[in-house]
């Protein structure tokens, strides 16, 4: 049996891989190392009285990392 390279996978590709292969503890120990390495950030919660000024400025900022991480 060949041997997979969780490393070579996309978060997607391997996300899809691993639910595709259940049993599989190393891509699902993969998977969980791969989303503890980058850990979701709070931008700011429903009650926030700025809520849609955060969301819009977290927005833009995600944007301008993309478009200079292109040029």
């Amino acid at each position: 049996m060949s041997q997979v390279n969780y490393n070579a996978m996309s978060n997607t590709e391997l996300k899809q891989y691993f639910l595709k292969h259940r049993g599989n503890r190393a891509a699902f120990q993969a998977y969980l190392d791969r989303i503890n390495q980058h850990p979701l950030r709070i931008i700011a919660s429903p009650s926030d009285p700025d809520f849609d000024e955060k969301v819009q400025a977290a927005i833009r900022r995600k944007l301008e990392a993309t478009r200079n991480r292109s040029t």
